[in-house]
């Protein structure tokens, strides 16, 4: 075995786990490349083929399925005791990989992620957005973000931020030779930019008021997949939009868009960062959670 043989072994149990060369990549911080290179080095040295490729999949040998079953144990062990190693550390460094939906990213990357890497230089932050609920642990992250009804109960879980909500807006422009929505169903008669959820379906609009809720399956000329495509559009006079309250703020105190119907949109569960309870923690992991919990307690002042 080579003197990288960690990085092979890594490499051949991230592409079994993920299923893909490219996903795997993109875990190890490596080009798929660089992880093919790795994965035929370990194939060459053993002289067993160890994976299955086709341009659509990828599987184990039945000689790789036995050697995956054996080498898996021992390269946990392995990476336990470099965690337990990196936890003794004085001065925060090394890797930090953080999943969280786009939205929730925009909110916390200037006061949180941002705010961190000026104080702690040697960490690098690996932000990873998508729309998809994952299991942290099991995706290889150290922290996820969401909001505090989607957390799993078997995790850590600390509060960020301000109180968030949902802001209806549309240009002046737009608004001048029209009237302005008193009431969701109103929205109805209006030209609105829908949104489209990951999985491919629109969105509806979700309002609520004296313990009455409905949702607002709006109407108009474009659907979006995207908060800065839909702002764009806002401004640009094409109808009225839906947005996290923190997407538009800016846009909203300078008059470039104006908010309606904010009695019909409550705030909403708080984001927190979560995390597993973990025996053996880096500096960086520590630190970063100290972070948090410092915007934590400026909220709830």
């Amino acid at each position: 075995m080579s003197r990288s043989g960690l990085i092979e072994l890594e490499a051949i149990l991230a592409i079994v786990h993920r299923g893909s060369f490219r996903a795997a990549a993109v875990d190890l911080g490596m080009s798929t490349t660089a992880l093919s290179n790795a994965v035929g080095k370990l194939e060459q040295q053993l002289g067993v083929r160890l994976l299955n490729r086709t341009t659509r999949s990828v599987s184990l040998t039945d000689a790789g399925r036995t050697f995956v079953g054996q080498i898996a144990p021992a390269v946990q062990s392995i990476q336990d005791a470099m965690n337990t190693a990196r936890s003794q550390q004085s001065t925060p460094s090394g890797i930090l990989r953080i999943n969280s939906f786009a939205t929730a990213a925009r909110e916390i990357l200037s006061p949180l992620v941002l705010d961190f890497i000026r104080r702690y230089p040697q960490v690098h932050i690996d932000l990873v957005t998508e729309g998809r609920l994952v299991d942290v642990v099991a995706e290889g992250f150290d922290f996820g973000i969401r909001t505090a009804d989607l957390i799993p109960s078997d995790t850590i879980a600390i509060p960020l931020g301000a109180p968030r909500r949902f802001s209806v807006v549309a240009s002046p422009a737009y608004l001048e030779k029209r009237e302005t929505p008193q009431v969701p169903h109103d929205l109805l008669a209006h030209a609105c930019i829908r949104v489209r959820l990951p999985n491919g379906a629109p969105y509806r609009w979700h309002f609520a008021k004296n313990g009455e809720s409905m949702q607002i399956d709006v109407q108009g000329p474009i659907t979006l997949d995207e908060a800065s495509l839909s702002r764009i559009a806002a401004l640009d006079g094409v109808g009225i939009g839906f947005f996290m309250e923190a997407d538009v703020r800016d846009d909203v105190a300078s008059g470039r868009l104006v908010q309606m119907l904010e009695d019909w949109t409550p705030p909403l569960a708080p984001l927190c960062l979560y995390y597993p309870s973990r025996r053996h923690s880096s500096a960086a992991f520590k630190a970063f959670i100290d972070l948090a919990r410092e915007i934590a307690a400026v909220t709830r002042r």
